[in-house]
């Protein structure tokens, strides 16, 4: 049942927003009690750290898997995060709606435990980054801080925008932002 509550908060807070939808519209969805709701949550802030929690969680699980891969070069590994991040629009586009766009709505002590994962993710393509300009496979002369910033943003901001079923498919969106991000950080070896 925690789960249905989950699945469909996610929805409702996608498609309405975290302020505009009502622990009453969440019950009314799943077809439970208020007091079924409080078994599982302390209010409706605490689904929302959930949702935080479980999408960052998923996100890094997927990121060390790929990190991990000691057959792959630098270059390799930043396509497969970029590449998982688009394909991660069809499976968890409402969870990421949620988590890039509801954030501002958790108390300062909330945001305390989520912004420290959020971090972890950016500061491992970053470390990605700088074993590659070790490597001579990305250029020394970017920084390696502002270089995984803007990666992020442009696969993160894909969530807002991309239709998966669309003209272009995740594949061919990953090979346009590796094309584009690769030419401005890989060294030149000519």
């Amino acid at each position: 049942m925690k789960d249905r509550v989950l699945d469909t908060s996610i929805e409702l807070f996608g498609k309405k927003g975290f302020r505009e939808t009502s622990i009453q519209d969440i019950v009314d969805a799943v077809g439970v009690t208020k007091g079924t709701f409080y078994y599982y949550f302390k209010n409706k802030e605490d689904v929302l750290v959930q949702i935080h929690q479980a999408f960052i969680e998923h996100l890094l699980a997927q990121q060390s898997k790929i990190l991990e891969d000691e057959t792959t070069s630098n270059k390799q590994k930043m396509y497969a995060i970029v590449e998982m991040l688009i394909l991660n629009i069809r499976t968890e586009s409402d969870s990421a709606m949620v988590f890039f766009r509801e954030m501002r709505h958790l108390s300062e002590e909330k945001t305390k435990d989520i912004l420290p994962k959020r971090t972890e993710f950016q500061v491992q393509l970053q470390r990605l980054i700088e074993r590659g300009i070790e490597a001579l496979e990305f250029r020394a002369d970017l920084r390696s801080d502002m270089l995984s910033l803007a990666i992020l943003g442009v696969a993160n901001w894909s969530y807002f925008w991309y239709e998966p079923d669309g003209e272009v498919s995740e594949k061919e969106l990953t090979k346009i932002y590796m094309a584009m991000i690769f030419e401005g950080i890989e060294e030149d070896t000519k």
